[in-house]
């Protein structure tokens, strides 16, 4: 064989590889079993209740209207409000806005989802938002209380 087919052939192998094992991994979660639901029937029944008014997810006020703002807070509430079209750019800041002013718990994947989105949102003027993300996300180590020592 030539050298040019010799790699023709390899890279057709190495996909059929990777073939495989996608159909076999997409076997493996369609066949995998159900595990039992997180909630139980109480919270279940009280969720389906007919009674049951739902709560902002920010203030946690009972939103007794239909609107799609809370009035103590102004968060974005409602069951479509992301699929909203000039409604979910609310909810969409009210996230990005939570990167840089309230308390996070700070973890690199919750870093890297800020700054992913915010790329996306911002592209040229991101640097900016990254900015005020990294000063406030070094505010909140700076707040968190020191771990008692441990007495032997």
């Amino acid at each position: 064989m030539a050298q040019g087919n010799e790699h023709i052939v390899v890279v057709l192998v190495i996909l059929g590889f990777c073939g495989v094992a996608f159909y076999r991994f997409v076997l493996w979660v369609t066949q995998a079993p159900r595990t039992a639901d997180p909630w139980g029937k109480e919270i279940q029944e009280a969720v389906n209740h007919e009674e049951a008014v739902p709560l902002c997810h920010h203030c946690f006020t009972p939103q007794e209207h239909n609107g799609w703002f809370c009035p103590e807070c102004g968060a974005t509430v409602g069951p479509y409000c992301n699929y909203l079209p000039y409604v979910y750019i609310f909810s969409q800041g009210e996230v990005l806005r939570a990167g840089v002013t309230e308390r996070l718990r700070r973890s690199k994947l919750i870093t890297i989802g800020f700054v992913l989105v915010s790329l996306g949102m911002f592209a040229l003027a991101a640097p900016i938002y990254w900015f005020f993300l990294f000063k406030h996300l070094g505010q909140c180590d700076d707040e968190r209380p020191e771990a008692p020592p441990v007495s032997p």
